[in-house]
């Protein structure tokens, strides 16, 4: 019962940042696709706001030791988990459901559907904004950070906490 309560918690707390970041929503260019990325680098109305690759690492590192801590705490002091085998099974499947939200909810029913989210200067890219395949090729991808990420929330969970 514990895991749906915590997985409830943290689709809530995740889709509140998605909302916050979808106010300025060129500050999330990576997080779309390719093409749509391509044709906002190349118009003038955004050649000062781009965030850069930099920019980009740093807010993922920042954002994964936050993660990190918090998926520990919660594990150590919460569920009273103590080896690494327990907070690297449970970090994953909590994981695990977050993300497949965030595919299936986040990404390909409200960003694929939303208007917030459509830069100016790429409303005519109807498909690529609709385009699901790479929102869960990107889900896959988290899955394999999911594995270090998670693998570090074991060690802390044994060795640190």
């Amino acid at each position: 019962m514990i895991i749906v309560i915590e997985s409830i918690v943290l689709c809530i707390l995740f889709t509140i940042m998605v909302y916050v970041m979808s106010r300025n929503p060129i500050a999330t260019l990576y997080n779309y696709p390719p093409k749509i990325q391509e044709r906002v680098k190349s118009l003038n109305e955004y050649k000062d706001k781009i965030p850069t690759t930099q920019n980009k690492i740093i807010t993922k590192v920042i954002a994964s030791i936050f993660i990190i801590m918090i998926i520990s705490l919660i594990l150590r002091y919460i569920n009273g988990y103590t080896t690494f085998i327990k907070g690297f099974r449970y970090s994953f499947l909590i994981w695990t459901i977050v993300n497949i939200y965030d595919a299936l909810v986040i990404d390909i029913c409200w960003f694929c559907h939303s208007k917030k989210f459509i830069l100016n200067g790429t409303e005519d890219m109807t498909k690529e904004y609709h385009n699901y395949w790479f929102h869960i090729k990107e889900s896959l991808k988290g899955e394999l950070i999911a594995l270090i990420v998670c693998a570090i929330v074991g060690l802390i969970i044994q060795y640190i906490l």
